[in-house]
């Protein structure tokens, strides 16, 4: 039986997925999918400016890439969707986002659509880095021990620096945020239903060393309530070829399959054949090869 693999690459301005034969590593089909809003440098979508030196994107766009692109990349292989067995998924690090506790981004919030530091912040926003130099300053301070495993200084590309800013410059924001996750963390999660934090990221953006973050005490000694980005964090740790899940319940931002199928989220051992998704469902589902909407 002919077994595939599609991986799903969430980049900068578009979000690509390849459909691979996992017998030679031959490549079946692909798709790319350009991001509505690309890169909000200049102001929101809702017209709200936006100060130099920022890069956000909106949550929408990475799920509408699970809507698109993997069922164009399955039609484009030709390919039966039940021989399917695993999804691996990736995205441009560190890019990071506040959710609620199940997982809404509160860009998504209407009261807090307007309020930048809601918005995913791309790898490349750049605005925090002040709030970096403090993060440098005062680690080699305090003679911090994990600093020299970063070169002995802290990006503020990474989560803390982004962190920090938030915490500093719309604290209602970092309060109402229960979950501070990567982006592609926080898709796993919405492809699966569970929460997981992926090892690599977690060690080097997110500075986690020997199965701590930066302690309390040096969190607080940046801003006194930023130790509480700690629960905001914590999660279960997948290291890497882990597998996160079975896809479960309604797709994100849109209506599920009159039956859903159970692909394999990440690497598997099974042996038998997977589930077969359903044959038929609304237009665009990102579960089966149902064409997109216009």
């Amino acid at each position: 039986m002919s077994r595939y693999v599609v991986g799903v690459d969430l980049g900068t301005l578009s979000g690509r997925a390849v459909v691979v034969d996992v017998a030679d590593g031959t490549e079946r089909g692909a798709a790319v999918h350009p991001y509505r809003h690309g890169v909000l440098t200049e102001r929101l979508p809702d017209g709200a400016p936006l100060p130099p030196q920022w890069a956000l994107q909106d949550p929408a766009d990475h799920r509408e890439v699970l809507r698109t692109a993997v069922p164009a990349a399955v039609r484009a292989a030709g390919i039966d969707p039940a021989d399917v067995i695993g999804i691996g998924l990736d995205a441009t690090s560190c890019t990071v986002l506040p959710t609620l506790a199940d997982g809404t981004p509160l860009a998504e919030l209407p009261a807090l659509r307007g309020r930048p530091h809601a918005w995913p912040k791309l790898w490349k926003h750049h605005a925090d880095q002040p709030h970096a130099d403090r993060i440098n300053a005062l680690a080699r301070e305090r003679a911090e021990p994990w600093l020299a495993r970063y070169g002995g200084r802290v990006s503020a590309e990474w989560q803390l620096a982004k962190a920090l800013a938030v915490l500093t410059e719309d604290p209602e924001v970092f309060h109402r945020a229960d979950r501070w996750i990567e982006t592609a963390d926080w898709l796993v999660w919405q492809l699966c239903g569970r929460e997981t934090r992926n090892a690599s990221a977690a060690g080097f953006k997110g500075l986690r060393q020997d199965g701590h973050y930066p302690s309390r005490d040096f969190l607080a000694a940046l801003h006194p309530r930023l130790p509480e980005l700690l629960a905001k964090v914590d999660g279960p740790l997948a290291p890497p070829a882990a597998r996160a899940g079975d896809l479960t319940g309604p797709p994100p931002g849109g209506p599920a399959c009159r039956s859903a199928p159970r692909w394999r989220s990440g690497p598997s051992t099974r042996t038998s054949p997977p589930r077969p998704p359903a044959r038929s469902g609304p237009a665009g589902c990102w579960r089966c090869s149902a064409p997109p909407p216009a």
